[in-house]
């Protein structure tokens, strides 16, 4: 539920009786696409702002935080990326991150709405500095079905950047589809999933999120909390899986000493992300909540 009142953009987030507000200067554009309805705000303090359905997807100020945490902690904890994958990102935000690493030699970005790519290339072109990278490759098309296509053991890392768990995206938060990204992935391989708010979702959706990633079979699993004030919360997280090793792990002296500039993660910061709440340990170890005398 959305609602544009004298200049403010708000997303009303019923079920859980909260709000968030962006001022706003102007509306830049809005669409219906095959998939959805597109809107992109000029606001005031945050840079432009890109809707999807009524959803805050990012904004120019603060995409960098989820962008981040996307990629960076998967591909310096996995000893050698070579293939990546990322299923959605069609902001390009996440690929763009992925190729600042420069032993990744191929990426792929498999969106399956192409005017979410069309209108970041005009509105968020930061975004988008690493298009014309020639490791970049690009499907518009089902993100479900071109991974239960793709040959098997052929990928390093796959990055589940989606909406939601809800209408399109429904899909990729599925048993049967992490089976699908096992089966992709090379020894070593990772796979990393947007996984919601800790605070509203950890019970729910992240729960379920564990224990269908390791139905299909992988034996690690982490959830890294970050921040992101423009979603629910102001509290967002990813969840790791990996195929065969730890990932409580990572290539510190890599991490600390990374070619390329970064605006919120670093290895303090992925160290700090594998710490969990222990309202989240006792939820994902099934163990019962402490007591406040305990």
């Amino acid at each position: 539920m959305t609602a544009l009142n004298e200049g403010w953009f708000t997303e009303v987030f019923q079920d859980q009786g909260t709000a968030f507000s962006l001022k706003v200067k102007r509306k830049l554009h809005e669409e219906r696409s095959q998939f959805q309805t597109l809107e992109i705000y000029e606001t005031e303090t945050f840079g432009n702002l890109m809707v999807l359905d009524g959803c805050v997807m990012l904004t120019s100020r603060d995409n960098f935080l989820y962008h981040e945490m996307m990629t960076h902690p998967a591909l310096f904890t996995h000893k050698a990326p070579k293939k990546v994958v990322i299923i959605g990102g069609g902001d390009c935000g996440t690929l763009r991150e992925v190729l600042r690493h420069p032993g990744v030699e191929e990426a792929w970005q498999v969106e399956i709405d192409e005017r979410v790519t069309r209108l970041s290339e005009k509105y968020f072109p930061e975004l988008c500095e690493a298009n014309e990278d020639p490791r970049a490759n690009f499907f518009f098309g089902d993100g479900i079905q071109w991974m239960r296509d793709i040959e098997p053991s052929s990928v390093d890392i796959i990055i589940v950047d989606s909406t939601d768990p809800v209408g399109p995206a429904e899909g990729l938060f599925a048993v049967d589809f992490y089976r699908d990204c096992m089966l992709a992935l090379r020894d070593g391989g990772i796979l990393v999933q947007q996984s919601e708010s800790p605070l509203l979702h950890t019970e729910t959706i992240i729960k379920d999120i564990h224990a269908d990633m390791r139905k299909a079979g992988f034996d690690h699993v982490q959830t890294l909390p970050f921040p992101q004030p423009v979603y629910p919360t102001g509290w967002w997280s990813c969840t790791m899986a990996g195929k065969d090793k730890p990932l409580q792990y990572f290539r510190e002296a890599d991490a600390s000493e990374r070619p390329f500039v970064t605006r919120y993660y670093n290895e303090g910061i992925h160290k700090a992300a594998l710490a969990q709440p222990q309202f989240m340990i006792d939820a994902l170890e099934a163990r019962p909540a402490r007591r406040a005398y305990d």
